[in-house]
């Protein structure tokens, strides 16, 4: 099955992301990258993805992971999307550093941009079996652009939502939307270099 790693990650994705809620704040705290001190607490360029700061964080990303799931049981992602989603995972709060002024980050946001910039390569790539894939590849991936150039995360990468009552890591969604274009698109093409060594 095609897509049985990429809802693993789905899985895994939400049952952390509930489990980390329910440990509480010291958990959190332990568990959240931090630019500062992120060398002596490696494991935190995972688990950041899985602490939230409140119910409605939480059930946002909840239903993102869930809209995921469901692209998987439709596109059947590839085991090789699954391991351009799976790299985009610790690098992204590394790629954050290029930014200063960002001192943490966390939630599942920047892995769920990660995610549709993966799909969306794949799919213009002609890497899933469905009708007019491509077509729908390169609507998904024009949609994330335009977010991206409304957010304008270089130049605002953090931002207070009012709504949210939270600051928003407007770079975060950039670096996982790019580490998801570079991890999918270098795969693709390393995978057809093969296929064309491998057929000679």
């Amino acid at each position: 099955m095609r897509s049985k790693l990429w809802l693993g990650l789905c899985l895994l994705h939400a049952v952390a992301s509930m489990l980390v809620w329910w440990a509480g704040e010291p958990w959190a705290w332990n568990l959240t990258w931090r630019a500062d001190h992120w060398l002596h607490r490696p494991w935190t360029l995972w688990t950041t993805a899985w602490v939230h700061t409140h119910t409605p964080h939480l059930i946002g990303n909840q239903l993102a992971v869930g809209a995921l799931a469901a692209v998987a049981w439709l596109l059947r992602p590839s085991p090789g999307a699954a391991l351009a989603w799976l790299g985009a995972w610790p690098l992204l709060p590394l790629a954050l550093l290029w930014w200063p002024q960002i001192g943490y980050c966390l939630g599942l946001s920047g892995l769920v941009h990660a995610a549709v910039a993966v799909v969306g390569v794949h799919l213009v790539w002609g890497d899933a079996s469905i009708r007019k894939g491509q077509r729908w590849g390169g609507i998904l991936l024009g949609g994330l652009l335009i977010k991206l150039a409304v957010e304008r995360a270089w130049q605002w990468p953090v931002v207070w939502d009012d709504a949210a009552n939270m600051s928003v890591v407007r770079a975060a969604h950039l670096a996982g939307a790019g580490l998801g274009l570079l991890l999918s698109g270098g795969h693709l093409l390393v995978s057809a270099q093969w296929r064309r060594v491998a057929g000679k």
